[in-house]
């Protein structure tokens, strides 16, 4: 029977053998869990008697006061639970356990909803799956543990004054972190490395490769892991990309690889990566703080891309074994992984459909090097303005996003 959302294999289980575990281990809750356009997780909790309902009609949410939902005009959705997911979370009681089970988002005549972005990610494996395309993502998220006040209120006092990769008892988030690869890793979402970062109080952990949905599922699933048990300690967990001005800000790195009938296609992929970045930087990046990150601490600013240099938009790190992977350094915690995915994706099928090349490598500090060594390199998007602009004019997010959504980022 299934246990977590972060093991998914081919294997798909029945409505029916989701009730069977359900009754076997004990569970007298299920959160049907779903994302707002920005990636939020949302969530209504329902009994075990409720679920042949939800399999069969749904349950019925109130969607009006959902971020990019479509307002009170639009208001009535469904949910309905995907059984290739579900994941108990560990922090619930062993008895009267708690699941959480990812959902389809369904208008009230069973079509899909639009603004479902986890539905749109699906759509895109299936096609890219479709022409023999394999796509597999590693993410690698930052965040900050602040302190918080006597009312239970988040400073921004950090936790500790540690740096980078620091030990105890400098760093005091090291049994914060324990605890939240252990969780994971008991919900099937493995861990491959955690330590604290360059900022005070920041940290990092990142998973194991993953095909794009398992890989965004457990980006969103990370985030409530990380917040839930950083309040566990009194703390609160920030993933927003700038939080103190003065100090490295966070990303969410993702590590690609790619491959089709075997064969490594990443350099095309990148291509397409490196062509389309700017139209979908909102996207990847869609705060104000999202641009005063951009350029400091190692955060890039050019579209550019190397084989080792940290300061670089895509970096393609020495391997030894296995397959080849690069590392796309722009996105932060802030984004929606659906969306990021699923542009990341549908930009590296343009790369090799169009036949596109990449540009020599860039091994210069683009931090430290002089305007004439700059010149010729193009920037991301300066502003969360210039990138809402940006991606408004291009046809290649009108291709792949939802109107909708493309308003509900570009028209804050």
């Amino acid at each position: 029977m299934p246990r977590s959302a972060g093991a998914k294999t081919d294997m798909s289980y029945t409505p029916d053998e989701i009730m069977q575990y359900l009754a076997e281990e004990d569970v007298k809750f299920i959160r049907l869990a779903f994302c707002d356009v920005f990636g939020r997780q949302k969530n209504i909790s329902v009994m075990p008697s409720e679920m042949k309902k939800a399999f069969e009609r749904g349950i019925a949410i109130d969607a009006s006061a959902i971020a990019g939902f479509g307002g009170e005009s639009h208001s009535d959705l469904f949910l309905k639970p995907d059984p290739s997911d579900i994941s108990i979370l560990p922090w619930r009681p062993e008895h009267g356990r708690v699941v959480r089970m990812f959902c389809e988002i369904i208008n009230p005549d069973g079509t899909p909803f639009s603004a479902d972005t986890r539905n749109l990610l699906k759509n895109t494996v299936k096609a890219a799956t479709d022409k023999g395309y394999m796509f597999n993502f590693g993410p690698e998220t930052e965040f900050y543990l602040f302190n918080r006040d006597q009312s239970g209120n988040p400073t921004s006092i950090p936790y500790d004054n540690a740096g980078y990769m620091d030990i105890a008892p400098d760093d005091k988030g090291e049994n914060v972190r324990r605890e939240i690869c252990l969780s994971l890793e008991q919900m099937g979402i493995l861990p491959e490395s955690s330590h604290h970062v360059e900022g005070p109080g920041q940290n990092k952990i990142a998973f194991r490769y993953s095909e794009p949905l398992t890989a965004a599922d457990n980006a969103v699933t990370f985030h409530t892991v990380v917040s839930t048990v950083a309040a566990r300690y009194g703390l609160y967990a920030d993933f927003s990309p700038k939080p103190l001005e003065n100090e490295a800000g966070s990303g969410m790195h993702i590590n690609i690889s790619a491959s089709k009938d075997g064969s490594d296609i990443l350099q095309p992929v990148l291509a397409g990566i490196l062509d389309r970045i700017s139209d979908m930087t909102i996207f990847l990046n869609p705060s104000d703080g999202s641009y005063r990150r951009f350029g400091t601490y190692k955060a890039p600013k050019f579209i550019s891309w190397t084989h080792e240099n940290r300061s670089q938009l895509i970096r393609i790190p020495a391997y030894v074994g296995g397959g080849k992977r690069a590392e796309l350094r722009s996105p932060d915690p802030s984004c929606n992984p659906y969306l990021a995915l699923t542009l990341l994706i549908n930009a590296g099928i343009e790369g090799i459909e169009r036949g596109l090349t990449l540009p020599a490598p860039c091994d210069i500090n683009m931090n430290e090097a002089s305007p004439s060594e700059l010149a010729g390199y193009e920037l991301l998007p300066k502003s969360l303005h210039a990138a809402a602009a940006t991606a408004s004019s291009s046809e290649f997010i009108r291709k792949y996003i939802p109107e909708g959504i493309i308003q509900s980022y570009c028209n804050r």
